[in-house]
């Protein structure tokens, strides 16, 4: 809403500014004897303006579609290397019934998924490897949980099936986590507690206070900081 009122208020002053130009212009002479160059400007003007509020407008309208992408697949997660077809149709009840057992959750815990399907691929060969599962949790925190239990368990094993689970992300988006890399490898250096969390937020805990940043180069900047006051 903030940006709309600006976008509008910023145009109502620019459209007066480009008037009172005009009434400035044409000031104690005809409109016959204005200059050619003179109407010529305030034209391009006038289509400069325009051509601006459009692609703020544009802007605007991408990055809210970037962020309904980031919150449609905030609560998934990719599964490899359940052997094809093992689910009989129903990859739902499946996974409800293996992942427990994978991950040796406490008794009790009930996966509540909304959605599981293998990816948009052709079913591949016998001897080339399975699709893996997109599954989509009901809760971020169900998603969020069974990746702390991936990280505490290591590899994970299913009938001797070397299973595999990460993040469901777009391309744009495992490139800016991959970005923490560098500093993620100081701070395990230093011992620091840390996390790197959807979408791409680096988390620390120092000397019993909490820190977020949303880019490496912020991050990095406080592990300086913290080498000076040592």
């Amino acid at each position: 809403k903030g940006n709309s009122e600006s976008s509008a208020s910023w145009n109502t002053a620019d459209s007066a500014t480009w008037r009172k130009i005009q009434k400035d212009a044409t000031a104690g002479m005809q409109s016959a004897e204005i200059p050619a160059y003179m109407e010529n400007i305030l034209e391009r003007l006038d289509n400069l303006t325009e051509s601006i509020n459009i692609l703020t407008n544009t802007v605007e309208e991408l990055k809210t579609d970037i962020q309904k992408l980031y919150r449609a697949r905030r609560n998934n997660l990719h599964i490899l290397g359940f052997p094809e077809q093992i689910e009989q149709g129903k990859p739902i009840q499946f996974l409800q019934e293996a992942l427990p057992k994978i991950l040796e959750l406490e008794d009790g815990i009930q996966l509540e998924l909304e959605q599981a399907h293998h990816t948009l691929a052709p079913r591949p060969g016998a001897d080339q490897r399975p699709r893996p599962f997109i599954v989509k949790f009901l809760r971020y925190q169900t998603k969020e949980m069974i990746i702390q239990k991936v990280r505490e368990k290591g590899p994970l094993n299913w009938e001797g099936n070397k299973i595999l689970i990460f993040p469901d992300l777009s391309k744009e988006l495992q490139e800016k986590r991959r970005g923490f890399l560098e500093v993620k490898k100081q701070l395990r250096d230093r011992e620091i507690r840390y996390g790197l969390f959807y979408p791409a937020i680096l988390k620390v805990t120092w000397e019993r206070k909490d820190y977020s940043f949303n880019s490496p180069k912020d991050a990095q900047a406080f592990l300086e900081k913290i080498d000076q006051e040592k």
